[in-house]
This record gives structure tokens, C-alpha cells and sequence, in this order.
């Protein structure tokens, strides 16, 4: 197991509390919003967290959505996920929208939100070429690696789908 990597981190509102893992293992820190608010069916807003941090160099953290907000309320995150480059030392602020077609969500003041994965990201040189090499995917996009069937029971198409075969795990 790798030793924890050091992460500057500065209360923008000092009664936050700090992201903590809520697990062993866990791979997410909770992040809480400062702001109390209401979204009615289809509303989005931009909540924050109260915090900001420096990465170290090398590094970036992604706001990933809570699934428990999603299978309860609906609430998605609009950009999920949310990148926080090694270089920003402004508020991390999540953009949250509530696709429940029929109830209003609301959020209380440190209502967990989201989660912040940090992780190790590699520097690339793009060196542009006039073709690119082959693979066995080539060029086929959404969908072309099946796994869905098709409202005609065909596979691999871009109509509406079914999710039974994700379901079981096929």
C-alpha cells in the first residue's frame, strides 16, 4: 500500500468540515455544501464547498456525484466529473441538477454532495500524425462494442436500449 499523498487544504467558510473518507478504502472524500438551497424538478445550481486546495504537481482531483443522491433524489452533478486542476486555488464548487421529473430536493448546510477523488495524472506530448495506427476498434463509436440490445433486438445500436444485459453483469 502506497503512503497518502499531501494535500494543502484551506477553509473558505472556517465551520466547514474538512473531506473525510467515510470508509476504509473508500476512494471518494465527502465534500458537504456552505448554502442551503431548493431545486424544483429540472433546476441546477452551483453549490460550494467551503474549501480549496493545492495539489501537488502531477496530480488532479475529480468531483464525482454521490449514488445515493442519485438513486433517491435524482441528483446528478451537470459536469460530472468536476476537474480540479493542480494549478486552481479558488472555491471547489459543484454543479448539481435535480432530474426528478415530479419532487424538489433540498440541501441543508453541510449536506454531503459530492466526492473528491485525487488522483496521479500523466503530462503527454501529442505528436500529430497524418494517420493513425490500427486497432481492433477502429473507428466504431457509442455502442459499437454491444453489451445493449436495441428496441429491435439488435445489438450494438445507437436507439433506445435495454439495460438486462448490464444488469446481469454480461
Amino acid at each position: 500500500m502506497r503512503e497518502p499523498v499531501d494535500v494543502l487544504i484551506r477553509r473558505v467558510d472556517p465551520e466547514v468540515p474538512l473531506p473525510a473518507y467515510a470508509h476504509p478504502g473508500d476512494a471518494g472524500a465527502d465534500l458537504v455544501t456552505t448554502e442551503a438551497v431548493e431545486l424544483a424538478p429540472g433546476e441546477r445550481a452551483v453549490l460550494p464547498t467551503g474549501v480549496s486546495v493545492a495539489l501537488p504537481d502531477g496530480y488532479a482531483a475529480f468531483v464525482h456525484p454521490r449514488s445515493g443522491l442519485a438513486a433517491r433524489c435524482g441528483v446528478a452533478l451537470v459536469n460530472a466529473p468536476g476537474t480540479v486542476d493542480a494549478g486552481y486555488r479558488g472555491e471547489i464548487k459543484v454543479i448539481v441538477v435535480n432530474l426528478d421529473p415530479r419532487e424538489t430536493v433540498r440541501f441543508d448546510r453541510f449536506d454531503r454532495i459530492a466526492q473528491l477523488v485525487v488522483q496521479q495524472v500523466e503530462k503527454v506530448r501529442f505528436h500529430e500524425v497524418a494517420e493513425l495506427p490500427g486497432s481492433a476498434r477502429a473507428e466504431g463509436g457509442f455502442g459499437s462494442t454491444g453489451g445493449h440490445a436495441a428496441v429491435d433486438g439488435s445489438t450494438g445500436g445507437n436507439r433506445y436500449a435495454s439495460v438486462v444485459s448490464d444488469r446481469e453483469g454480461q
